[in-house]
């Protein structure tokens, strides 16, 4: 049960939370890789996904200055290339920088209609409550919030920069400390359960599962959470 009146500081994630509303991204692009009639099963793509999340992981393919869009560009075009040249895909490379522009502008859209609704929860909540971004990302997060005008975050932990990735509730440690506030006094919000809720529980968080199209057939425990939303919009109400 949420206890709003020791809450004294906001955790939030970011990719999942804020920009897709709790669908996980992997969701998010099947669906518009469904849209473009991309000939291909849905374990097909997610075997260029997890392979291209690797490749984003293992190079420094993304740069301080890349914008969302260029974020989004580049992990489409990873995909898509693992699918042609590991023969799931059978068509020509001009088809597939057309498709991959096409479901790149889709997902754009799609994050922007999210990202107004999550800018109008953030600029509320903010007059209340000190608030820190923790997530795991590619090094541009700085970027992507003033590409979106979510710069509402006292302090932004991004995985890349501070070497520590969920689910390890170091990366959470060092978002309390940035609060300087006790685990108690401070709510996470988060779509993962595994990644967010289970290591901010652990540490003592309050916590506000996001809960949404997940990655795969995860057993959830939904009391464990302080609180479970499936709609980011309505959080003010909930913890104000």
């Amino acid at each position: 049960m949420l206890k709003k009146e020791s809450i004294k500081g906001l955790i939030f994630d970011y990719g999942g939370t804020l920009d897709t509303n709790s669908t996980h991204w992997s969701e998010v692009l099947w669906e518009m890789y469904q849209k473009e009639q991309v000939a291909v099963t849905k374990e097909q793509f997610r075997e260029s996904y997890v392979y291209a999340e690797r490749e984003l992981a293992r190079q420094p393919l993304i740069r301080p200055e890349h914008t969302f869009m260029d974020l989004l560009r580049t992990k489409i075009d990873i995909e898509t290339l693992y699918l042609l040249e590991h023969r799931l895909w059978d068509v020509g490379e001009l088809t597939r920088r057309t498709c991959t522009e096409h479901i790149m502008l889709r997902s754009y859209q799609r994050v922007c209609q999210v990202v107004n609704v999550s800018r109008s929860v953030l600029k509320k909540l903010s007059t209340h409550f000190p608030m820190v971004l923790v997530s795991n990302f590619y090094g541009n997060m700085p970027t992507i919030l003033q590409e979106f005008q979510l710069e509402y975050f006292q302090k932004i932990i991004e995985s890349s920069a501070v070497g520590v990735r969920k689910p390890d509730p170091a990366i959470f440690r060092m978002g309390i400390e940035a609060l300087g506030l006790h685990p108690e006094e401070t709510l996470v919000i988060g779509d993962s359960f595994s990644k967010d809720i289970l290591p901010a529980r652990q540490l003592g968080c309050q916590t506000v599962w996001l809960k949404g199209a997940g990655w795969g057939n995860e057993q959830f425990d939904e009391s464990l959470p302080s609180l479970v939303l499936t709609d980011i919009a309505i959080l003010p109400e909930q913890v104000l």
